[in-house]
């Protein structure tokens, strides 16, 4: 296994320091995708790339395409450059870097699957997040007619290269927040491994999120209503894999 971090940035400017400081301390080399951030946040990832040569590199999109635009040419830059697995990790700092050597020994005893994160939420979550996800997950069980993935919106997970990227390549798949829960739907689809490991996530006081409760809630809908389609289609299939020994 030869695994990169790949962390998509948007105005980040405060968090990104101490989340790419914990992701270097367990030996990951990191991509940073900048998704059209602004000068300040854009000279905070320059001075972090200099200060980790070799180590940090920067992959700039030209305007902000979204989180899943940011993950998908990230994945691509990886595979491209060698990389068999990337871990995804959000750039606001809501997750526990600490816990990566467990993802990574999770994935080195399951290669060929995805290893999610599934979060464990202190007291700073907010109550309206949980309630979204809580319907996500119904729609998502539904969809894959499975309870395998027990979160699908977890921004802290690895991805096995070669297929993500073939998936990515042969698909069209949401470009913003929509894109964490379609792509382990449809990878589920194609018989990928789910494996689900519990990580701590905190919300900080003056984090910045930039899940869009109207547009962002409405657009993962859509999503699970495009998926639900699939679903049919898939329907002898799913139930074909139930029966099997």
């Amino acid at each position: 296994m030869s695994v990169c971090a790949v962390i998509p940035v948007y105005n980040h400017a405060r968090a990104i320091g101490a989340v790419v400081d914990g992701v270097r301390r367990h030996g990951l080399p990191c991509i940073l995708v900048d998704d059209g951030s602004d000068a300040e946040c854009a000279a905070v990832l320059d001075a972090i790339a200099a200060a980790n040569p070799g180590d940090v590199r920067i992959l700039r999109l030209p305007q902000n395409s979204g989180k899943g635009a940011a993950v998908t040419a990230g994945l691509r830059d990886a595979l491209k450059e060698g990389y068999s697995h990337a871990l995804q990790i959000d750039a606001d700092g809501q997750h526990d870097t600490s816990d990566i050597p467990g993802f990574l020994d999770a994935s080195r005893a399951h290669p060929d699957a995805l290893i999610c994160g599934v979060p464990v939420y202190d007291e700073t979550v907010p109550k309206n997040r949980l309630i979204g996800r809580y319907a996500t997950h119904l729609w998502v069980w539904i969809n894959t007619l499975s309870f395998e993935i027990r979160d699908s919106m977890c921004g802290f997970r690895i991805y096995p290269l070669k297929s993500t990227v073939a998936l990515l390549d042969s698909a069209h798949l949401g470009r913003r927040m929509d894109f964490d829960t379609e792509v382990l739907v449809r990878l589920h689809w194609r018989g990928a491994k789910i494996v689900s490991r519990p990580t701590r996530v905190r919300y900080p006081a003056d984090g910045v999120s930039h899940f869009r409760l109207w547009d962002d809630n409405v657009r993962i809908s859509w999503t699970h209503a495009r998926l639900f389609a699939g679903m049919l289609v898939r329907l002898p299939m799913l139930l074909w894999r139930k029966v099997q020994p």
